[in-house]
């Protein structure tokens, strides 16, 4: 279906139709508790179908007993898409609206984070085959991306890292003015606030933003915070909260705030070191579910967000096993807006 430029990603917190999701099935992303990483899947499935509608992608072929499971929850939908790995977030498409308000699947160019992680061949094919189920338009930039490296305001406010966006694993011959105008063309940007990024220690994406910097509300970003250590890590996350001061005076958008959240206290669970943010939080119609990491800090995130979401119900959920695969609930998540398509 053919699509017009440009187009507009709405910001996490407007109105959705659903969630989608996809069947942690990787044994080589979670090689020592795949099953009690499925087991916080299913409690992450059922706490978004509580009050919104659950698209997961699982390849029927394989004959998973989940299927049959999550079949009978209200709410919930099983589609069969094949994939490689469960990171909906940065393969399946980015939803964006055009003129008219009809909804299009944005299809990033996907490489697995700089082809660290093949095969990929089936991720690739995940955003052209939800546009197909869905029957919108899709939209495919000449650009290597992931959804989980772009965050977006309903003001045109974009952030975004200079060590993903730019790095030559991904868009070798592509200069900061060239993707910021697919941005633009794509996503409806009209300011671009670019962090450093790669702050996070154990981090495989490059520094995608969902772990580092969110948007709350308008004019509203939590970013990622140490507990005073001194070291690169530290340094790092200072640096992109400082990157971020600059970029929003720069663009006159002092009256933004900048509210820390910080990261947990560094742990080792499977026998590797978790990249682990609360700044991966998935924003729903009615919630907001934060992941915990059965560490001191998971209360205090909580107490953070609260305010934050005045209108939203805080969850926190186990993801200490997801977050062995180097992800959480925002990694394994794309939420799709409404269609505001008068008819």
């Amino acid at each position: 279906m053919m699509h017009s430029l440009p187009l507009t990603m709405p910001a996490e917190w407007e109105r959705q139709s659903a969630i989608w999701l996809s069947w942690p099935h990787n044994r080589e992303t979670w090689p020592d508790n795949l099953e009690a990483a499925q087991r916080e899947f299913f409690d992450l499935v059922q706490a978004i179908a509580t009050t919104e509608r659950v698209m997961v992608m699982v390849d029927f072929t394989q004959g998973e007993p989940a299927v049959k499971t999550m079949r009978s929850w209200e709410n919930v939908t099983c589609v069969d898409i094949s994939t490689n790995d469960a990171w909906a977030r940065d393969y399946a498409p980015t939803f964006a609206l055009d003129s008219r308000g009809a909804l299009v699947a944005v299809d990033w160019e996907y490489n697995a984070w700089g082809g660290k992680y093949p095969p990929y061949d089936l991720d690739q094919q995940v955003a052209k085959r939800v546009a197909g189920y869905l029957g919108i338009a899709h939209a495919s930039p000449s650009f290597c991306f992931e959804g989980g490296a772009i965050e977006v305001n309903d003001c045109g406010v974009l952030l975004c890292t200079r060590s993903c966006a730019l790095n030559p694993n991904r868009n070798p011959e592509m200069d900061l003015p060239q993707v910021e105008s697919i941005f633009k063309q794509y996503l409806g940007a009209k300011i671009c606030l670019w962090l450093t990024g790669n702050a996070i220690e154990g981090d495989d994406t490059d520094g995608h933003i969902d772990q580092i910097a969110r948007f709350v509300n308008s004019t509203t970003i939590v970013v990622a915070a140490d507990g005073g250590n001194q070291d690169l890590q530290s340094e790092r996350l200072k640096q992109n909260h400082c990157d971020l001061r600059q970029q929003l005076e720069f663009n006159g958008l002092e009256h933004y705030q900048v509210v820390s959240l910080p990261l947990p206290s560094p742990f080792q669970f499977c026998g590797r070191t978790i990249p682990a943010s609360y700044c991966n939080f998935l924003i729903t119609n009615e919630r907001v579910i934060v992941p915990q990491f059965g560490v001191g800090e998971d209360e205090q995130a909580l107490q953070i967000l609260a305010p934050l979401f005045p209108n939203r119900q805080i969850i926190g959920l186990a993801s200490r096993n997801l977050a062995v695969g180097l992800g959480s609930f925002h990694c394994l998540s794309q939420q799709q807006p409404e269609n505001k398509k008068k008819l």
